[in-house]
């Protein structure tokens, strides 16, 4: 190999512990041999000195060396990978000694997920990672993509196996899922970040299953693939908003307007349709003129530099002057133009909430809702149309956030809605005026799961779905325990299952609306032995 990847696979000779997982057949580089396992077994549990080396393992069958490389992408960079897809396993070599720690480190504090699947990380007995190459052409073509990009440059397509994997590009439209989504990622915001691997001529965005989507088509498959491989599985801010990217079966987008939720570059005249804003021309200017008005704020995605590639995702943790994940996502949302710093004229933070049951709800039972995707500060029920209300989030992100994982859901038996509304702020009523409990600040609660920056619950902002996730569960509570206090709550337990000891727990309601109730009732809840029970919704199925 020569150009980028002359210092890929450079692993050492260890003697008899030399690291060989190859047996003569060319299938051993995914179905591994029996000579392999065996020196597989040397991975065991073990705790390992530090490596460079990281063994990866219960990596679900379907995986590919992209998802896997994307684990170690914010962390520096990936020298070489070892994939062993007959074991669920693969090996990440990375640059440094200290870059594998920090990613050990972190992923001992939060669990990696693959396609939604726990995976489980430590260090390899070796210290250095030797493969063959010419057995394992596909991972090693994948890292040089990868690599490249990183690196600002454009893969080297002197060799024949990356060749044949950007010539695999089956269309040049991409298909975009953000995953949790806690700041707006707009349409400008993608733009400036795949334009970084190609003319992007056409963007489509939408809500589908709860979750933003978005189309967007380059002027060449070769792009998209160069984009795909490079950008799958990182976070456009800090530790959320993580891109899931696959190929459309699409070839063509077909755009009928220019406005904030389709453009066709190819196409300014275009209309921006009935009741949609158009790009406000000054803007549009600004964006055309420098592709880098997003900045790297800490802890976003830097695909714009000459060199160095993604910034860590985590560099929140590492002072140094960083900015909040909250202020680096503000600015962003701010310079694509969608929504207005603090201070600013734009989205306030205050949302209106209709078609409530009267008869049920409460201030409590908004404020711990709504406090799953945002800082909640007041809530008031009105009081001539107690089937509304009106809460005061923290900031407009905060408030975007809820509304699209909220809106439509149904409460207490009936499908709610919630809009962006025109008041700035949410008032007590006047001091010795009795408004029989309808108005509640929360601004002092203990209950804010967002005062933290960097804060673990920024990574578990997930839609309203029937499994919650329970935890600060205490050791004296058992399985009956919990699926009686939550039938109780109303409902029917349909799946449960501890883990991480019997500190946490995923228990499934037959419904959202269900889930929905027994969030509001039970998070929490007073368990005893100092315990208060933390629910939220998550992304997996028992």
């Amino acid at each position: 190999m020569d150009g980028i990847a002359t210092d890929v696979a450079v692993g050492v000779k260890r003697g008899s512990d030399e690291l060989n997982l190859y047996s003569t057949s060319p299938n051993s580089v995914t179905a591994n041999g029996n000579d392999s396992s065996k020196k597989l077994r040397v991975e065991d549990r073990m705790e390992s000195p530090p490596s460079r080396v990281l063994h990866i393992r219960k990596l679900p069958s379907e995986v590919s060396e992209t998802e896997v490389i994307a684990l170690g992408l914010p962390f520096g960079k990936v020298t070489n990978i070892l994939m062993l897809k007959g074991k669920n396993q693969a090996f990440l070599e990375l640059g440094t000694e200290e870059a594998a720690v920090t990613m050990v480190n972190y992923y001992t504090a939060v669990t990696p997920q693959v396609r939604n699947v726990p995976v489980f990380i430590q260090f390899s007995n070796h210290k250095e990672l030797k493969t063959d190459s010419a057995l394992n052409q596909r991972a090693q073509a994948v890292l040089q993509a990868v690599s490249a990009v990183q690196e600002g440059g454009s893969p080297n397509s002197d060799t024949s196996a990356l060749d044949s994997v950007l010539a695999q590009a089956p269309s040049p439209v991409l298909r975009i899922i953000i995953d949790n989504m806690f700041y707006p990622v707009t349409l400008d915001v993608l733009q400036q970040i795949f334009s970084k691997f190609g003319t992007v001529m056409k963007i489509i965005t939408f809500t589908k299953n709860n979750q933003f989507q978005a189309l967007l088509q380059f002027s060449e498959p070769v792009n998209a693939q160069q984009a795909r491989l490079s950008l799958d599985g990182q976070n456009i801010y800090n530790s959320c908003c993580t891109l899931r990217i696959d190929f459309s079966k699409l070839v063509n987008l077909n755009v009928k307007y220019n406005n904030d939720k389709s453009r066709d570059y190819t196409r300014p005249e275009l209309p921006a349709g009935d009741g949609q804003p158009s790009l406000d021309p000054a803007m549009a200017a600004a964006l055309n003129k420098d592709s880098s008005l997003l900045g790297t704020p800490s802890g976003m995605v830097a695909p714009y530099s000459s060199g160095g590639g993604f910034q860590s995702s985590l560099s929140y943790s590492q002072g140094g002057g960083a900015i909040s994940p909250l202020s680096a996502a503000a600015a962003a949302a701010a310079a694509a133009g969608r929504v207005a710093l603090s201070g600013h004229s734009g989205c306030s933070g205050v949302l209106l909430v209709s078609n409530l049951n009267e008869e049920m709800v409460t201030p409590q039972s908004l404020f711990t809702l709504f406090g799953v995707y945002g800082d909640a500060q007041r809530v008031k029920i009105l009081y001539n149309k107690k089937d509304s209300a009106l809460i005061q989030m923290s900031d407009g992100n905060q408030a975007q956030l809820a509304m699209s994982h909220l809106n439509g859901q149904k409460m207490f038996g009936k499908i709610i809605r919630v809009t962006l509304s025109k008041h700035q702020t949410v008032q007590l009523p006047r001091e010795g005026l009795d408004d029989q409990g309808l108005t509640k600040d929360f601004t002092n609660s203990p209950l804010h799961r967002f005062k933290k920056p960097g804060s673990k619950n920024f990574q578990n902002i997930f839609p309203p779905s029937a499994t919650l996730h329970l935890s600060n569960v205490p050791e004296d509570v058992t399985e009956e325990d919990l699926r009686q206090l939550f039938s109780n709550a109303g409902g029917t337990v349909k799946a449960f299952k501890f883990f991480q000891g019997h500190k946490m727990a995923l228990l499934q309601m037959s419904t959202v609306e269900e889930a929905i109730q027994a969030l509001m009732d039970l998070h929490n809840y007073d368990m005893g032995s100092n315990h208060h029970l933390k629910v939220s919704f998550s992304k997996s199925t028992i």
